[in-house]
């Protein structure tokens, strides 16, 4: 038996997304209190929402670059106290400025996040279990907005939004020194592993060609993950991946307010429904993924495939929300659209490591520059379009045609058996 502790170190990455995407979306049920309190405009509150995705862009590529020179525990820990710092900032606001710099330094200091699980999981898994470990990891992005969704609008029901920023603001401390003692950047450097584990893993990573040590990519490498096909339509359709995420984790509670007149605590049961799905949905694409792959040995099959069907049916389910005016039918149509979007999340980070693994960090702050943009752009579009036409239809129909884009993109693209790094 080889040992499991490298599952260890994937439950360590689920738990620190959970505080993550709780500290990254809790803005969003605060949105009309901050609103209301600070008079902003439906533009502003956007702007507001979108500068997480500036800081965003700004440290993602460089935070992926990092931890493949540097390693992934000293680059997680120094970003995880600033954003603790950031969400505390954030409740201690006192208008516009200090809330747009606090939001930006949040998007800072989480920039390198998922660059770190893309490096970690690279070096901690072999091929074979890659998909199923990002999906388990991964998971923990809408199990947070599903959890957080009722949690944060009781946090800030009881004792105001103030105390609900300060409060979220000590659980990445708490988390803190489990990273610290358990995780080492490599199976060969951690004294937790057994020695029969760490010779699996090693074994089938070499089996595939891998091999590990801190590294700058080269030239010929940046040429690479700039132009090969693969990569980019992969960041496109992981752009659109990302629009839906923040579109939904920014509005979604306001659609409901104000579409619906629904209360706050009606709004945070109701949040839970799309992203409880897209849990589910993905626990089982992930380890699909990967079974296509044994099965098959076509990365098309079990990659690309799976991100174009996602999405094309995401681009369809979405409609519904644009054209009835119901809630039930409104929360069908959203449930089953980010459910289905975010099915496939596993499938674009497997992408990286099959095309680039050496340099899956910086490959992966490349790509997550492209989720950044829509962290920036969702927020704010949204914002804008509702202050201009005062209804959400203009954005649904936006959200099925990127998707719909992104389809055809990966299916003229994406080929990743033919475009793999030799």
């Amino acid at each position: 038996m080889a040992g499991r502790f490298r599952w260890t170190v994937v439950f360590l990455l689920f738990a620190v997304t959970i505080i993550n995407y709780i500290d990254r979306s809790s803005i969003a049920f605060a949105a009309h209190l901050i609103q209301s309190e600070f008079d902003l405009s439906s533009t502003r509150l956007g702007l507001v929402m979108g500068a997480f995705g500036i800081g965003y862009i700004i440290s993602t590529l460089f935070g992926g670059i990092g931890v493949d020179r540097f390693g992934s525990k000293v680059v997680l820990a120094s970003t995880l106290a600033l954003w603790s710092f950031a969400i505390g900032w954030t409740g201690a606001a006192t208008g516009f400025v200090m809330l747009y710099t606090a939001r930006t330094v949040l998007g800072l200091a989480e920039g390198p996040s998922f660059p770190i699980m893309e490096a970690t999981i690279t070096k901690w898994l072999p091929p074979e279990e890659r998909a199923t470990a990002l999906s388990g990891a991964l998971v923990a992005v809408p199990v947070a907005l599903a959890i957080g969704s009722p949690l944060v609008s009781i946090l800030i029901s009881a004792f105001g939004w103030r105390v609900m920023f300060f409060t979220l603001c000590i659980l990445g401390l708490v988390w803190l020194p489990f990273w610290l003692i358990f995780f080492s950047n490599t199976p060969s450097k951690s004294k937790r592993i057994s020695e029969q584990e760490q010779a699996f893993i090693e074994a089938k990573q070499k089996r595939a060609g891998e091999h590990f040590e801190r590294h700058v990519p080269s030239s010929a490498e940046w040429r690479q993950l700039l132009t090969n096909p693969t990569l980019l339509a992969n960041y496109w359709a992981y752009f659109v991946f990302g629009y839906f995420i923040f579109f939904f984790m920014s509005w979604m509670p306001e659609f409901l307010r104000k579409s619906y007149d629904l209360k706050l605590s009606q709004v945070g049961y109701f949040a839970f429904l799309p992203w409880a799905l897209a849990a589910v949905l993905l626990l089982f694409f992930g380890p699909w993924s990967d079974r296509i792959l044994r099965r098959t040995n076509s990365l098309r099959k079990a990659r690309s495939f799976q991100i174009a069907g996602t999405q094309l049916f995401a681009a369809i389910a979405i409609l519904p929300a644009s054209m009835i005016d119901n809630l039930y039918v409104a929360m069908a149509s959203i449930t089953l659209a980010v459910g289905s979007s975010l099915a496939a999340n596993a499938a674009y980070y497997a992408v990286i490591t099959d095309l680039a693994p050496r340099s899956a960090g910086t490959a992966m702050g490349i790509m997550t520059i492209w989720f950044a943009a829509a962290g920036f752009l969702a927020p704010v579009i949204t914002g804008y379009a509702l202050d201009l036409t005062g209804s959400f239809q203009p954005a649904f129909w936006l959200l099925s045609l990127l998707a719909a884009s992104s389809v055809i993109g990966v299916f003229l693209f994406h080929h990743p058996d033919r475009h793999k790094q030799q």
